[in-house]
């Protein structure tokens, strides 16, 4: 009886990983929130991506890194498509402790080991939030979170499907589909089983501006953010696009003219 009992748990247990070998895991397609950015003649909203900012700051960054995006960047003061002045910059920066670099003495480390820091300055990129791959495997549960500074760019679906995985948990499975340990239940994701936990939660934040903090919200502005800081120019590549428009526009009117005007005799 014993030896029964066993082979069945063993045999549930060799099941499980393949439980859902008979339901069709496709993600679902991605929803569709709408984006101020979207379109030929979108633009940034500057109050989403400052709440996006503060999102990312106090929720997603305890995990995932911003490695391509510098501080100075932020500025709406240097020309970009920045959405803070110099001085907010440069107090954001100053809040991050960054490598300093050998010292007088050529040092690198305290005495104890601890890599020397100072605080950040405009210059300077984000800081990962650990100090390598495996540090940051360790820190949960063998999945490595991805960089998010191009993650808008990198993946199929784009801000449509980065707001879709955040808003995507809390989801009852369909019958038959199991869970898998350390795994988290969200349709939107390929498998339907993700490494991450659900990130956000409702007054997760507290917005400077007022704005309730839902959860469709705080993702709607993270996500926002997310793309600004994958294409920070954005909207200086859709004014330049415009204005190239214009002058072929106007350039074959001319052409047009000028056509019209050398062959009018022949006609």
């Amino acid at each position: 009886m014993r030896f029964a009992r066993f082979a069945l748990m063993l045999g549930l247990f060799a099941a499980a990983p393949g439980a859902n070998a008979a339901i069709d895991t496709s993600p679902l397609p991605p929803k569709t929130p709408g984006w101020s950015f979207g379109g030929p003649f979108g633009m940034y909203d500057r109050a989403a991506l400052q709440r996006g900012f503060q999102v990312y700051k106090e929720v997603c960054s305890a995990c995932h890194s911003l490695n391509r995006v510098s501080f100075h960047a932020l500025s709406a003061d240097n020309g970009g498509d920045g959405f803070f002045t110099d001085p907010q910059v440069k107090a954001i920066a100053a809040g991050y402790k960054v490598p300093a670099g050998p010292n007088d003495k050529g040092e690198t480390v305290d005495s104890s080991g601890t890599p020397l820091m100072r605080p950040g300055i405009p210059a300077d990129h984000f800081p990962p939030p650990f100090a390598n791959e495996q540090a940051a495997r360790t820190a949960n549960n063998g999945a490595l979170p991805p960089d998010l500074s191009i993650i808008t760019k990198a993946r199929a679906g784009g801000p449509d499907y980065i707001y879709s995985i955040v808003t995507g948990f809390h989801q009852k499975p369909p019958a038959g589909f199991t869970v898998l340990p350390g795994k988290y239940y969200n349709p939107y994701f390929n498998g339907w089983n993700i490494s991450m936990p659900p990130p956000l939660a409702a007054n997760q934040v507290t917005y400077a501006d007022g704005t309730k903090a839902t959860v469709d919200q705080m993702a709607h502005d993270v996500v926002t953010f997310l793309t600004w800081a994958a294409e920070p120019t954005m909207e200086d590549r859709k004014r330049i696009g415009f204005g190239v428009m214009l002058f072929l526009i106007a350039f074959a009117g001319l052409l047009y003219l000028s056509y019209r005007r050398v062959w009018a005799d022949i006609h």
